[in-house]
């Protein structure tokens, strides 16, 4: 790879170049030149007026004149380096590899960098931005030509590659070529390419400024905060126009709304200063994510596309995903184990399905929570339903039972299972680290519905009746459905959005690490 890459840096610079060659509605504007058609029309010439004058006024670039003015060649309309007034992504990219490249004196650099500083009083025009763009792409590929007894053709490259993809667009975290069966990986990927091409424009700002103290936005808030937070949600996606506008609108509501339910919040319309400071992670911080969750995917491909129905439990998200032949039946919000009593990441097979348990309190509970309260309370036991059988407290099936009203088996070393709850309220809270490692679901009763439909005796009636909390009842599935306990801070949902979820664990380092250790 190493020899290949700085030709392929180069024709990938090219395919940028000739991309922006078939745009034909952006102007060539001189703000000193109002025949912006005439302007475009004398680049087409090595002796142009135009030409001659911005190789005049850059005389150090004087050398490189004929190589530059190929690119404009044929060129009737248009610039290379920008999106109508600001510096195009690829502009963008060529800048930041050059500043990259060993020994790679850059002329004008002063000049140059004002082309990307959005405070900068530059009066540099059009014209003169783009060529002196175009001169540092002449200096960059020449400097990257791995042959320097051949002449490169600049103009035949923009014409040959016109279709070729970047190396960093089509290169993603793959340690290996084969390809992954698990859909997911490509959803990510896509997204992948689609934050590097952010990183590279020179819209996305890094920082949406907030006012210290920071004060919660609401509906009808007037603030300029909004105006750049509703640009940022543009470019994200949520929004489809950026009416540039401070007023907390209802266009924009409806985007917040998308956003928030997007990345785990809680849906609701108020801007809070953590929504803010997400907002604020950098692009690369979000793109290393995403090409770690990439991983994530290899991990657990094979398994779970050649289950034709799973239970999916992602631990960052706190949601649960049931899907069968094909298409998600269900989803639901999910409390996990807390960050001392971790929720295990594994793959098993529900094989049971227990509706009004029993719950038989583990020792570790019983040593360090009940005993002192026992000791404290003869009745504790008969007023919590609990019971000792066999040296061992646990509790009866009941409304109230901790378990709630079913519990979904799969037998594990750590022996975790799923279960409904009484605690609902616990589901409005953001964060739901609160279980000893056990999954709660919010909507338990749906998911043992939606698990038994093809058991025609197990009727809605019969499902009822064994969710009264009047005495365990316990069903073997005659086929056993994988469940897959995943941890994936960042996934893409049915509708295409990603959505980018708290470390809850700090196992994105660790996996960070462990990449970094193979890749040595």
């Amino acid at each position: 790879m190493k020899t290949l890459y700085s030709f392929t840096v180069i024709l990938g610079l090219s395919f940028f170049v000739s991309s922006y060659n078939r745009i034909e509605n952006i102007n060539f504007l001189n703000t000193k030149t109002p025949n912006t058609h005439a302007v475009s029309k004398n680049l087409n010439n090595d002796d142009s007026e135009t030409s001659n004058d911005f190789f005049k006024r850059y005389s150090d670039l004087k050398k490189y004149k004929s190589d530059v003015m190929s690119l404009y060649k044929n060129r009737t309309l248009g610039t290379i380096w920008y999106d109508e007034n600001e510096i195009s992504e690829f502009g963008t990219a060529l800048y930041q590899k050059a500043k990259k490249t060993n020994d790679l004196v850059i002329p004008y650099q002063k000049e140059i960098e004002q082309l990307f500083d959005s405070s900068s009083e530059s009066n540099l025009s059009k014209i003169d931005g783009d060529m002196l763009l175009s001169s540092l792409y002449i200096l960059y590929a020449k400097k990257n030509n791995s042959d320097a007894t051949k002449k490169l053709s600049y103009d035949a490259m923009l014409k040959d590659f016109m279709n070729y993809s970047t190396l960093e667009e089509t290169t993603t975290t793959a340690s290996t070529d084969e390809k992954v069966e698990f859909d997911q990986y490509y959803k990510l990927q896509d997204v992948l390419k689609k934050y590097k091409r952010l990183e590279k424009s020179s819209k996305y700002k890094p920082i949406v400024p907030a006012e210290t103290p920071y004060k919660e936005l609401r509906p009808d808030a007037v603030s300029n905060t909004i105006s750049q937070v509703r640009t940022r949600l543009y470019l994200l996606g949520d929004l489809k126009t950026d009416s540039k506008s401070d007023v907390y609108d209802r266009e924009l509501m409806d985007a917040v709304m998308k956003y928030k339910v997007r990345n785990g919040f809680k849906p609701n319309y108020i801007l809070a200063e953590e929504h803010i400071k997400e907002m604020n992670i950098p692009l690369e911080d979000k793109v290393a994510t995403l090409k770690l969750n990439m991983e994530r995917c290899r991990e657990i491909s094979a398994q779970i596309v050649a289950s034709d129905e799973y239970v999916l439990v992602n631990v960052p998200s706190y949601e649960l995903v049931y899907v069968k032949n094909g298409k998600v039946q269900m989803t639901s919000p999910v409390f996990v184990g807390a960050p001392l009593t971790k929720t295990t990441i594994f793959n098993g097979e529900i094989d049971r399905i227990v509706f009004s348990p029993y719950w038989t309190v583990p020792q570790s509970i019983v040593q360090n929570e009940l005993r002192s309260k026992i000791a404290a309370d003869p009745n504790y036991l008969a007023e919590k339903n609990m019971e000792m059988v066999n040296g061992q407290v646990r509790q009866k099936p009941g409304p109230e039972n901790s378990l709630g009203l079913v519990k979904f088996m799969f037998p594990n070393p750590d022996d975790i299972y799923m279960h409904d709850t009484p605690s609902k309220t616990l589901f409005d809270f953001e964060k739901r680290t609160f279980s000893h490692g056990c999954i709660n679901v919010k909507m338990a009763k749906e998911l043992a519905v939606a698990m038994l439909k093809d058991y025609p005796e197990w009727t809605q009636a019969k499902i009822d009746k064994a969710m009264d909390g009047k005495a365990e009842n316990s069903f073997k599935l005659s086929k056993k459905v994988p469940i897959y306990i995943t941890y994936f801070t960042s996934l893409v949902n049915e509708n295409g959005e990603i959505g980018f979820f708290p470390d809850v664990y700090e196992r994105d380092s660790e996996l960070n690490t462990q990449l970094s250790v193979t890749s040595n």
